[in-house]
């Protein structure tokens, strides 16, 4: 059970000033529980005290910042259930998906207590002309500072962990604005770091207004903005982030290639968990998919028969698959869209109904490239079908997307294999498998409109730090 209400934190300590922000059970649509927001005064002493926390941070030696890390793995484990049930009703992700993300989320604590004593740098050879004689050089990895998170409501746990668990094992202090719509898994994160000797200041989590937002993005005492959201929301906030580094995950419209050579019962499954998952609420769903003209109408048949049989209904149901999207408005909107595909020519193949939140697991064809349901991120239960004969213009069409995420090619040619890593205009290609798999210690995020920089706990760990470099001359 949720608890009657949460506080947030601040600079490593529980406030509960207010009960001011509702946090809805999604499938109901009850008020859950509800959680302290903070307003721009605490905002301002959060990052205050971050600045403070920012010395004592950077000397705790790596074995001290493990010991964190290993305690949030620990206690994680210990609340698995209490995670997934909170997940499962802020967020309306069926149950099944909930208990994945949490143990998504001890993975990625898990990598980064790994990680966070491999903080290494170089000795390096600088006498490389005449003029260089006598000198050498060194370089070390040393914490940016004061970081400012902000994460999304579609994985409010594993989102959230790829920013913090990095911080920490690098040394730095953070402020977090979790989604408003779904809190309650960055507070519990909060709570279990709260249970550890970390330096006061070094975290705050809080729940806010966009008013208060801001200072997350302006305020220069914070050296890095890393947010994860809406490709509009990302580069609006990078405008205004100052001189402070920016990194931005931030969506997509991923294509899945079915060559002709493909296992097609084995690229069906996939590409349906691909394109349903957590009610297609994920920006590396499947959105687009690209079939060879010889296998188009047999793929077309399993797909359909396939997405046909997805249970949709109460997300604590086991045997739920597609739950509700965050909103009722949500989901009309990409109701919307599936009838303007529909009524410029698109054909509806399976789904289409809505009720509430929920819309049904969705398969179109024959729909214009610019559409919106094609062209634009649809963050939702829909994908839409098209066919190709030459392997060169299925590349062609997944790059002529404003976005580049990830891209999944399920062919048996390497040669073909090879051919999507070198042309595909995409942060990662997935062969033999769907756009939508991540593991979380590989290198993530996306190019154009869906990004820059990596998560992925050593790549993240390298955005929150900045190179020192020794020079030592020895007379000669």
């Amino acid at each position: 059970m949720l608890a009657e209400s949460y506080p947030y934190y601040l600079a490593n300590k529980p406030e509960k000033p207010n009960t001011d922000l509702e946090v809805k059970d999604k499938f109901t649509g009850e008020v859950a529980t509800r959680v302290a927001m903070a307003d721009p005064d605490a905002i301002d002493r959060a990052i205050a005290a971050s600045v403070e926390a920012a010395e004592p941070m950077a000397a705790m030696p790596p074995f001290e910042r493990q010991a964190v890390l290993q305690h949030c793995v620990s206690r994680f484990t210990e609340r698995a259930d209490e995670l997934a049930h909170a997940l499962c009703i802020e967020a309306g992700k069926p149950i099944k998906d909930s208990r994945g993300e949490v143990s998504r989320l001890i993975d990625t604590f898990r990598v980064a207590a790994e990680e966070s004593v491999r903080m290494n740098g170089e000795v390096m050879n600088l006498e490389i002309s005449a003029r260089a004689k006598g000198y050498r050089g060194f370089w070390k990895r040393v914490p940016i500072g004061p970081c400012s998170f902000i994460s999304p409501f579609n994985f409010p746990l594993n989102l959230a962990a790829h920013k913090v668990a990095p911080a920490l094992a690098v040394g730095c202090p953070f402020v977090l604005k979790p989604a408003s719509l779904t809190p309650i898994g960055a507070l519990i994160i909060g709570e279990v770091l709260a249970e550890t000797n970390l330096p006061e200041g070094a975290f705050s989590v809080l729940p806010c207004r966009r008013d208060g937002a801001d200072l997350f993005t302006t305020d220069e005492r914070l050296k890095l903005l890393s947010f994860t959201g809406s490709p509009g929301v990302g580069w609006d906030l990078k405008a205004k982030a100052g001189k402070k580094k920016v990194v931005l995950e931030l969506g997509g419209n991923a294509a899945c290639i079915v060559d002709a050579d493909a296992d097609l019962d084995d690229a069906t499954a996939r590409i349906v968990f691909g394109a349903f998952y957590q009610s297609g609420q994920s920006c590396i769903g499947v959105q687009r998919i690209l079939l060879h003209d010889s296998i188009y109408d047999a793929m077309r048949g399993r797909l359909v028969t396939a997405t046909g049989k997805l249970k949709s209904g109460d997300p604590k149901d086991d045997s739920t698959f597609i739950g509700p999207m965050i909103s009722e408005k949500e989901a009309k909107r990409l109701d919307d869209w599936i009838q303007s595909a529909i009524k410029t020519g698109g054909k509806l193949l399976c789904g289409g109904r809505r009720e509430g939140a929920i819309l049904e697991a969705t398969l179109l064809e024959d729909v214009a490239a610019d559409q919106p349901v094609c062209a634009q991120e649809a963050f939702g239960p829909v994908a839409v079908l098209s066919r190709f004969r030459d392997i060169n213009d299925a590349y062609a069409s997944v790059n002529n997307s404003v976005f580049g995420l990830q891209a999944g090619v399920f062919t048996r040619d390497i040669y073909k294999a090879l051919q999507a890593w070198d042309t595909l205009e995409v942060g990662g290609v997935v062969i033999g498998d769907v756009p939508s798999w991540r593991v979380d210690n590989m290198p993530y995020g996306g190019v154009k409109d869906s990004g820059l920089g990596r998560e992925g706990i050593r790549f993240a760990m390298e955005d929150m730090t900045e190179i020192r470099h020794l020079i030592v001359r020895t007379p000669q």
